[in-house]
């Protein structure tokens, strides 16, 4: 039955994204860059300015009721669950099925998708509503409010339920498992913890930060996001220094590779550019999470004086994710050419923490993929209950709680291959109606962007009329 099951799901994932969501998501990264003028490239620094400029300054903004988190914490939200298991293992994989050539095709991906986050953050800051004092927001709010006028009450409502549905199962649930046990798999082998302590602690430290809400949930993130970065990105730079002789010939090796892998790995694994395209878009995108309709409900909650602003933050959220992280990670295995030891996932960057620190490096690792995962785990749970509120109107948050707690701590025990390709299945299914409401709501988007940049060429007050729409919690 399993093995049936098996090779049912592996033909749906294969046909997903081999065949449609790969070419689809940079499709309509592609189309977001040139009909909106590449805002990834030409409004970067004003992104960096906006998230980073008043850090250390009050928070801006008017809002007494707290129904709202900073820009930074919606962005640390965010960043939670894009930096996960995909940073460590999923680079890993692209170079390893790809060869070096995969890292050009993961930057290229992460730039096409900046447009996209973009614009599914405009729409989430657009169509928010607010619940339990709360704003919250995300693809099934805006394909509700902004796509019953163009298809209809009964389609939107389809399509956003279809989607709701799509992200608790591969997030909430099965997602959370499978970063759990990653974690497990990690601390066991670095450390020799059961990894049935490793569940039972896991759950019991997300229990008591995802039952605060968002606002504790941002409370944690936005200190722990940027120290593990900082910490990782460190490990690479003194990978870097100490490996500096073969700096040149890497470089060389990633942009030669990207359309010609022969010329550098002689046909090694049968590695053509058709692979180093695939698993490096592909990671790139698993990794950045754009166009998958996660990080909006994050986006969703920032206060801001213009929902272009929060488009910007979400565009830097990639060029941390995969531009910084996941290139860190691509240094890290190439310098110590841990990728040529016919090891998979996870393992070759442990190896190549091994191969530049010793044996600490192995444990240094696990400790990172192990803050990386459980950021994942409370941001991805965080998602689901946005989604939870969508489809219940506040009802049921208890029980959801309960099941992705149970969900964590089964999926520290055992492995996880069916399980890791259900949740690539569920993510593929999420995609499809966020991708049809981005491209239905272009105009929308446009008009949003276009008003931006119109004030600020005007030299005015940022300012935005947000219309937030009736959203009645049930009793």
């Amino acid at each position: 039955m399993e093995a049936t099951l098996s090779a049912l799901v592996g033909v749906v994932n294969k046909v997903l994204w081999d065949y449609l969501l790969m070419y689809a998501l940079i499709g309509i990264g592609l189309f977001f860059t040139v009909y909106l003028g590449a805002p990834q490239i030409t409004k970067l620094g004003a992104g960096f300015k906006s998230v980073f400029g008043g850090l250390f300054g009050k928070k801006d903004g008017t809002d007494k009721d707290q129904k709202s988190l900073s820009q930074f914490q919606a962005l640390a939200v965010a960043i939670s669950a894009q930096i996960g298991t995909g940073n460590v293992a999923g680079v890993a994989t692209a170079i390893t099925a790809g060869g070096p050539g995969a890292i050009f095709w993961m930057w290229l991906s992460a730039i096409l998708g900046m447009s996209t986050i973009f614009s599914e953050a405009v729409l989430a800051q657009k169509y928010r509503v607010v619940s339990h004092g709360k704003y919250i927001g995300g693809p099934a709010f805006y394909i509700t409010h902004g796509l019953t006028p163009k298809i209809g009450r009964p389609a939107a409502r389809f399509l956003s339920g279809f989607f709701s549905i799509a992200i608790i199962i591969a997030l909430g649930f099965i997602g959370n498992a499978t970063q759990a046990n990653s974690i497990a798999s990690a601390v066991t082998v670095a450390f020799h913890v059961p990894a049935l302590a490793v569940g039972i602690v896991l759950a019991v430290l997300a229990g008591l930060i995802v039952i605060g809400g968002v606002n504790r949930i941002a409370n944690v993130v936005q200190f722990v996001v940027p120290f593990m970065a900082v910490i990782y990105i460190l490990c690479a730079v003194v990978i870097l220094f100490k490996f500096s002789a073969h700096i040149g010939p890497m470089i060389q090796h990633i942009f030669v590779a990207a359309f010609d892998p022969s010329a550098v790995l002689g046909g090694v694994a049968g590695i053509g550019m058709r692979e180093a395209i695939r698993y490096g878009v592909a990671r790139g995108l698993f990794s950045n999470e754009a166009g998958m309709g996660s990080t909006p409900h994050a986006h969703a909650t920032a206060n801001v004086k213009h929902p272009v602003q929060q488009g910007m933050a979400a565009f830097v959220g990639v060029f941390i994710d995969t531009l910084l992280v996941c290139t860190a990670t691509a240094l890290i295995i190439l310098l110590t050419d841990a990728n040529t030891l016919g090891l998979k996932g996870a393992a070759v960057t442990q190896q190549a923490f091994i191969i530049a620190f010793g044996d600490f490096g192995g444990q240094l690792l696990a400790v990172c993929l192990a803050f990386f995962a459980f950021t994942t785990i409370i941001g991805w749970y965080y998602f689901g209950e946005s989604n939870i509120r969508f489809l219940f109107r506040g009802k049921h948050l208890g029980f959801y709680r309960s099941l992705v707690l149970i969900a964590i701590v089964l999926g520290t025990l055992g492995k996880v291959d069916l399980v890791w390709s259900l949740s690539d299945m569920f993510n593929g299914f999420m995609v499809i109606p966020n991708l049809i409401a981005l491209f239905l709501l272009r105009k929308e988007i446009r008009a949003v962007y276009d008003d931006y940049l119109a004030q600020t060429k005007a030299g005015q007050a940022l300012s935005y009329q947000y219309e937030f729409h009736e959203f009645h919690d049930k009793k």
